[in-house]
């Protein structure tokens, strides 16, 4: 429980402080850190009854010389959950270092403490982001769902009830979208911040929150039956403003559908992450991305660049070629998203329906079609998305 590393930071430290060397011992009596370094490695008799009593012992100059290792001075049992784990003595004339022996003991006591606290939860996170990872991964056919469940419950998750995943990228911002006050923020750095700031807000024990990559935090959230996906995107900004208030970082959130298996809250994570990769390229400014509003998405992006690029030069091409194409092409997109509506389309784009009609008679002028036969509007709905999935500028693939 007591490293040596630790222990001859603190001995170190505390010698400077103080005045008098100090020396630390495991349980077996074996000095493992020392303001005199010539002493680490050397055997203190004395801890030995000090260990098995828990109580401190004094010795001046005649009595530590019938013990082995030991110089005058104090020696005292550090002690956590009632078991000795070691020693601390502080070497120089009983009466002189006496007055020191306590608060010694105290400090180091609190500082190894600390210390175990530190290493369980670095050990409860690496198993919760190997148990995210494994989730991420999942492959039935090489590893069953019942061992992924069975490991889980071993650090007290219950994957059973109903959760959902969300995928959070936090980026440090370029020069022109960075403040110039805030100073370049080191993802590795922050990162415990931004699992901290995560938990705040996802903070039920049955939460599974982990950093899965640099930059890349993954959540498996517990959702209550009478809670919707979609408050969630509530939840997901408030994280978003803090990261950006405390640590000056530019994040993103994507979300996926609930699931109550293994299996399922794979598909969830992974949705989660195509939510995010694809709602930065399709979604403009907003921040939270539910895979449920990019399905369509999703699969145009599955189907492969080179069909993509065949879609939109068998359909669009000829609107592409207008320069007014990318307030073309958010035209059509409005207007299939608005439900063929044109007051809801107009409203969507932020321009006066006029506006709307105007550019909707010239796509059909320059493709030939009219807007309101759905299944024509819908291949140059789709071709649209293609093209913001970055396929319209491609060569097909050969």
């Amino acid at each position: 429980m007591l490293s040596p590393s630790l222990a001859q930071e603190i001995a170190g430290d505390t010698s400077a402080v103080i005045g008098f060397n100090v020396l630390i011992t495991d349980a077996e009596g074996v000095v493992i850190g020392s303001g005199d370094s010539s002493r680490v490695g050397t055997f203190h008799e004395a801890s030995v009854e000090v260990i098995r009593t828990q109580e401190p012992a004094t010795h001046n100059a005649s009595q530590a010389q019938q013990l082995r290792g030991v110089r005058p001075g104090v020696t005292l049992p550090l002690v956590t959950d009632g078991q000795a784990v070691g020693t601390v003595g502080i070497t120089g004339t009983p009466a002189q270092v006496r007055r020191f022996g306590l608060l010694v003991k105290r400090q180091t006591e609190i500082l190894l403490r600390e210390s175990v606290m530190l290493r369980s939860r670095l050990l409860s996170e690496r198993a919760a982001e190997k148990l995210l990872a494994d989730i991420a991964s999942y492959d039935p056919h090489v590893v069953e769902g019942d061992f992924l469940v069975f490991r889980a419950a071993e650090l007290g998750f219950d994957l059973q009830p109903r959760r959902v995943a969300m995928a959070f990228e936090v980026t440090v911002p370029d020069e022109g979208a960075r403040r110039h006050s805030a100073p370049t923020r080191d993802m590795a750095l922050v990162r415990s911040e931004l699992l901290r700031t995560v938990r705040e807000v996802f903070a039920d024990p049955q939460d599974i929150v982990a950093s899965t990559a640099p930059g890349w935090i993954g959540v498996l959230h517990r959702l209550p039956a009478p809670r919707q996906v979609t408050t969630l995107i509530g939840d997901c900004r408030r994280i978003i403003d803090v990261i950006a208030a405390q640590d000056g970082l530019t994040a993103r959130a994507g979300i996926g559908e609930p699931a109550a298996s293994v299996g399922g809250l794979h598909d969830s994570y992974q949705d989660a992450c195509d939510a995010l990769r694809l709602g930065a390229r399709t979604a403009g400014d907003s921040p939270v991305h539910l895979i449920t509003d990019l399905r369509v998405h999703q699969v145009l992006a599955a189907v492969g660049q080179s069909a993509r690029h065949r879609l939109i030069e068998r359909t669009a091409a000829n609107l592409r070629a207008q320069p007014d194409w990318p307030v073309l092409r958010d035209t059509i997109t409005a207007w299939c998203e608005s439900g063929f509506n044109l007051v809801r389309a107009s409203s969507a784009l932020h321009i006066h329906r006029n506006t709307v009609v105007y550019r909707m008679n010239k796509i059909e002028q320059i493709t030939g079609r009219p807007l309101r036969e759905h299944r024509t509007t819908m291949a140059l709905y789709l071709a649209c998305l293609a093209d913001r999935l970055g396929a319209g500028g491609a060569s097909a693939e050969g």
